[in-house]
């Protein structure tokens, strides 16, 4: 249940779509490694109920029955069906009335799931597949085990369970038979797609599922008038949203919550997470972003980095090759077009950072800030020892190690003396 799929784990996508179905009592039944999916999920709320010993899907369910209220009718869902779309799950509610309402699927390949069977088109029973005969083995209609029942009907045909089977187990699937006993009616409902219904039991089927959430992602966004250069390399590991004319290179990866204004470019081979982006901004390849906010027109890249911790960009700000910005406030106009690192500073507008200009803000122990005024030029490989400020209009001379504030308006430079020295041999190996 902990293996994510596009960023989140994979029982989280279920416990998602409960949620918009606003339940009325949500129960999530757990076993095996249960703590720890407990642990890593514990914001999402519901009642949790352990299963122990784990004794089959009707055992599960015997585990929240105590749980849930009569008045409301129950919809059980299963934690590794992570696809299972809200719409379809309103439809299976609305189908089965005050009846049973099985989901099922048609597969080309059947095999591993329960066999549906029908008697004059009418859903009888399900038989799991290691019970079934190769007769019913050649059925391709599957069940999906999502079911909605009438509560206090399915505590009865809970109670009548038994595990006569080659698992001895509590086969949920056992209450259509009893439905049928009963002249309960069965709704059987297909998905719109089967997709929506394929559970994970290995690594290829959690690959095969990824690669349908992100061609479905992918569907949306160009549906809406997003350009992708190839919609199967772009991996949305979150939220994206997109304004007008957005464009989105290959191999790109959106994480967290992503906003990307009107006209935004994107090049190849880009990590965006947690990102806001104003109209205009080009984004150029090879760039991490993450925690940041970027104005408008602004020029990003390539191979730029944002860290985390709230970085703020202004418009028309440019950011070039191999620069990396940390905890920075970064006002309209300014470039730091290559070569620098920016952590925990707040730059005003206009400011030119030369090549292998570096902020040192850690002293080893704590961070601290550093202020640089508007039309501030920095010449190349500065240093600027945090705290420092430096003067609206100052000018600081390539090679400087700035160590106090420097005043407005004036050149600051602090380098060593340059001499030569006649005569100096250079080191030679030993022979």
């Amino acid at each position: 249940m902990l293996h994510h799929l596009a960023g989140r784990t994979l029982l989280s996508h279920v416990i998602e779509a409960a949620k918009q179905l606003s339940p009325h009592v949500m129960c999530i039944v757990y076993g095996h490694g249960g703590e720890a999916v407990r642990e890593a999920l514990r914001d999402h709320g519901g009642i949790w109920v352990r299963q122990e010993p784990q004794l089959g899907t009707g055992h599960a369910v015997m585990q929240a029955a105590p749980h849930l209220d009569e008045r409301w009718p129950t919809l059980v869902l299963y934690g590794d069906v992570p696809l299972i779309r809200v719409q379809t799950l309103s439809r299976l509610v609305e189908s089965a009335g005050k009846g049973l309402g099985v989901l099922t699927a048609v597969l080309e390949d059947p095999a591993g799931y329960g066999r549906v069977i029908r008697r004059r088109g009418q859903v009888v029973r399900i038989v799991e597949e290691k019970d079934a005969t190769e007769r019913e083995r050649a059925l391709h209609e599957i069940n999906t085990g999502i079911i909605v029942a009438p509560t206090k009907r399915l505590k009865a045909w809970l109670a009548k369970l038994r595990n006569r089977n080659v698992q001895k187990e509590y086969y949920l699937t056992d209450i259509v038979a009893l439905a049928t006993r009963e002249r309960v009616p069965v709704a059987a409902m297909q998905a719109d797609a089967a997709w929506e219904t394929l559970g994970v039991n290995s690594r290829g089927d959690l690959a095969q599922l990824e690669r349908t959430f992100q061609r479905n992602v992918a569907r949306a966004l160009m549906e809406q008038g997003v350009a992708l250069a190839d919609p199967a390399r772009c991996d949305v590991r979150g939220s994206l949203s997109c304004g007008r004319d957005v464009a989105i290179d290959v191999n790109c990866v959106f994480e967290g919550r992503v906003e990307l204004g009107d006209r935004v470019t994107v090049g190849v081979n880009c990590l965006l997470r947690n990102v806001k982006i104003a109209a205009g901004t080009r984004i150029e390849p090879f760039c991490h972003l993450e925690d940041a906010d970027i104005g408008a027109d602004c020029r990003i890249g390539p191979y730029t980095r944002i860290r985390p911790g709230g970085t703020r960009l202004d418009s028309q700000v440019h950011l070039g090759n191999f620069v990396e910005v940390k905890a920075s406030n970064i006002g309209a106009g300014s470039k730091a077009n290559h070569l620098s690192y920016i952590g925990d500073s707040d730059v005003g507008r206009n400011v030119n950072v030369g090549a292998g200009t570096i902020v040192c803000n850690y002293d080893g122990a704590n961070k601290h800030r550093t202020v640089i005024e508007d039309e501030v030029f920095i010449g190349s490989d500065t240093q600027l020892v945090a705290p420092v400020r430096v003067g609206r209009g100052a000018t600081l001379g390539a090679g400087t190690t700035l160590t106090k504030d420097a005043p407005a308006g004036e050149l600051t430079i602090s380098r060593a003396k340059q001499i030569s020295i006649p005569g100096w041999q250079r080191p030679v190996k030993k022979k």
